[in-house]
């Protein structure tokens, strides 16, 4: 009965229950990315006013040993310490800071190394430290507190560059992610890879204070044993909305929309120029994944592309982009998610969007069709150059199935030719099933063309995608020709030497 229902939950008094100390692996296990770990913490340096920021990798020889981030800003007093290591300790951010939540730095940090040192000065005083091991972590929360002497000595090692004054020091121990055996080719293939990935992240997500001229990231790597620094750059900004004309005389356009409970908000919309080779464009991965909406709090790049439940990514809106700048009080409307990485939206905001409109009028789904038409006006103009083809199917990544289908239009009613690893009698290093429009590649060079790494099914990008550009007109023709064998015939030879010499380097590795 309504009498006997109670709107509030009567309570009769409180009790302290402190986290139990498994909390901390349970805020370690958030899914940070390597990437978005490293922003995290290079937004802790914006919001303390730091001009510099270093990630310096270090290596002893052939193995990496430890992982810093150095900046040149405000620095953290004894007290302040403890609060910033504190875990869901929250100091009180200024106005226009990145930081939300208070949990970013012993997440991102605990999520990748075994240990977070952190080490601090501000210009009135000593350096300062805080130590988390994860073990002990786990075993009440018990922090390190390190030696005053060690703390002077860090703070040292990095003044002048990036320290004055004042700043500070973060140190990962046992990153995760560190190659542990392999020899010096894993290591240097390591550091290529994530120097490049976390370059365009950082370059993506901070574009706008990279961009100033008084803000800086550096990536560098030091060998501790010779105290050379083996590789040294500055991370660039790359700019989303960075084309040089536009792919439609119109834009881009301002957008606006008013939601009841944050006022009125704008969304700037874009279309790219079709058939882009600029790094910025493809900066977030697949054209599937770039198009839509940009959202900025504070001159931060917290989403990068995704439509967020408005409607499904396709085809022909890859040129579409929109940048939204969240408002200072999101209310419940724009949810920012705790690795600042992407932001959730309430159906007010979708509702909303159905209604915006430019100053003359146009609606925000008009220009949904603009960018719609001017992508299929220039897959018309390409397709004119280009002879229809058969489509990469099975065996090939994503990413290269998307392109080719950007690049060649689709010959329709025909089989995706397929590409797989198997067995052969011989030492061919590929064959064609015709009648499955399928390209084998032979298994006895798997090792050698993958350099000793696990293979998988999208595993030899490169080499695939070499052999469909080589072969995927063979099979619209019925017959080979004289010219076409004789092709054919080249390239088997050439392949097989190629292989025969990655195997041979190969064993000399192995044999080392």
């Amino acid at each position: 009965m309504a009498d006997d229902w109670k709107f509030d939950v009567p309570t009769t008094g409180t009790k302290h229950l402190p986290p139990d100390p498994r909390y901390m692996e349970a805020l370690t296990s958030q899914g940070y990315g390597f990437e978005a770990a490293i922003a995290d913490l290079v937004d802790n340096s914006i919001d303390a006013g730091a001009k510099d920021v270093v990630i310096h990798f270090l290596r002893d020889g052939d193995r990496l040993v430890s992982l810093l981030i150095i900046d040149d800003g405000s620095g953290m007093t004894d007290d302040e310490l403890d609060v910033a290591m504190t875990v869901g300790g929250r100091r009180n951010y200024r106005e226009g800071s990145l930081g939300m939540f208070g949990t970013g730095l012993k997440s991102a940090s605990l999520s990748h190394a075994a240990a977070v040192s952190v080490v601090s000065r501000t210009r009135t005083s000593r350096p300062a430290g805080r130590r988390w091991v994860m073990e002990r972590a786990k075993d009440g929360f018990q922090c390190d507190i390190v030696e005053p002497r060690y703390a002077q000595s860090l703070m040292d090692r990095y003044s002048g560059s990036p320290i004055t004054w004042q700043g500070t020091v973060i140190r990962w121990d046992g990153v995760k992610d560190f190659p542990r055996n392999g020899g010096p080719e894993q290591t240097e293939r390591y550091l290529s890879r994530t120097i490049s990935k976390l370059g365009m992240h950082l370059g993506l997500q901070l574009h706008r204070y990279l961009a100033r001229g008084d803000f800086n990231i550096t990536i560098a790597v030091e060998d501790i044993t010779t105290g050379l620094l083996v590789m040294d750059f500055g991370v660039l900004p790359l700019d989303p909305f960075g084309y040089p004309v536009s792919g439609h005389p119109e834009y881009p356009r301002t957008f606006k929309l008013e939601l009841p409970s944050v006022g009125p908000v704008q969304l700037n919309a874009h279309i790219w120029t079709p058939k882009s080779s600029l790094p910025q464009f493809r900066a977030t991965g697949s054209l599937q994944d770039t198009q839509g909406f940009y959202l900025y709090r504070n001159d931060r790049l917290v989403q990068a592309g995704g439509w967020n439940n408005f409607r499904q990514p396709e085809q022909h809106l890859v040129l579409a982009r929109v940048a939204v700048e969240l408002p200072p009080h999101t209310g419940d409307v724009f949810r920012l998610t705790v690795k600042k990485d992407g932001v959730e939206v309430s159906p007010e905001f979708i509702a909303a969007l159905e209604h915006a409109s430019d100053d003359a009028g146009n609606t925000f789904t008009h220009f949904l069709s603009d960018a719609d038409a001017t992508y299929r006006e220039a897959r018309k103009r390409s397709s004119v150059e280009r002879k229809p083809a058969i489509q990469p199917g099975r065996g090939f990544a994503h990413g290269i199935r998307e392109v080719i289908a950007e690049e060649l239009p689709e010959l329709p009613g025909e089989q995706p030719i397929s590409v797989r690893w198997t067995a052969f009698e011989g030492d061919d290093f590929f064959d064609l099933d015709r009648e499955h429009h399928g390209i084998l590649l032979n298994l006895k060079y798997r090792a050698a063309i993958l350099g000793g790494r696990h293979g998988g099914l999208n595993d030899a990008p490169v080499i695939k995608s070499l052999l469909y550009l080589m072969l995927h007109e063979i099979f619209q023709r019925e017959r080979a020709g004289s010219r076409e064998r004789d092709n054919l015939a080249l390239w088997q030879s050439v392949l097989v030497a190629a292989a025969r010499a990655e195997q041979d380097r190969l064993d000399d590795r192995d044999g080392e």
